[in-house]
């Protein structure tokens, strides 16, 4: 069971967490949305092809949605996992490859900016994610090992207690550990430090997130 800390109710905690994502995302639409445009400008411009890559995540108690991120590979990426997956640095179902050969130049820098998770926002607007919560992951839920699914008891989010503790490159297992002390820890003004964090991260980066 999700717990809270004491004193805080889940209701409130929920409401105020949901007009907190509101309130950021609708402020920051003015200034996110002419950055986007940029970037997908430059992005078709080295490869021509579709701007949004839009895949499938598992979201709250294991509901697939489509999650909303700038392409920042080549057309046939999919295509070309498999051919690629000898060179895969961690656990499969996760898939990460440091210098992987699908990243155009473009996308290498949308990807150290973080530029290219900024059409989130709208994932966020229509209530499938939140600003902070576990990263919702591209492999669905029957996938998941018994203890893995206490991250599906809350919304995912952008960021999170993974994505600003430095560690970037950690199998599943050890990622889901930190999504458990979030939940565990959660409440509205832990969720504000994290996204303090998060754009200290983003200014001064120690690796990739």
């Amino acid at each position: 069971m999700v717990r809270t800390p004491l004193g805080c109710s889940s209701r409130i905690y929920r409401i105020s967490k949901r007009i907190l994502d509101l309130t950021i995302c609708i402020a920051l639409l003015p200034f996110v949305v002419p950055v986007i445009a940029l970037c997908s400008l430059a992005l078709w411009i080295e490869n021509p092809g579709p701007i949004l890559f839009c895949q499938q995540r598992t979201g709250w108690r294991g509901r697939r949605f489509k999650m909303f991120k700038l392409r920042t590979m080549v057309v046939n990426a999919e295509q070309l996992k498999q051919e690629l997956r000898h060179l895969n640095e961690l656990s499969w179902p996760d898939f990460k490859i440091s210098k992987d050969p699908r990243v155009t130049k473009v996308g290498r820098f949308l990807r150290k900016t973080s530029l290219d998770e900024l059409p989130q926002i709208f994932n966020v607007l229509i209530g499938e994610m939140s600003l902070v919560g576990p990263r919702p992951t591209s492999f669905a839920a029957q996938t998941y090992d018994l203890w893995h699914t206490e991250r599906l008891e809350v919304l995912p989010g952008i960021t999170g207690l993974w994505q600003v503790s430095g560690r970037s490159d950690v199998d599943f297992d050890d990622r889901l550990r930190l999504d458990i002390e979030y939940i565990q820890r959660r409440s509205f003004w832990f969720d504000i430090t994290l996204l303090f964090r998060t754009v200290s991260a983003v200014i001064h980066p120690k690796g990739a997130y």
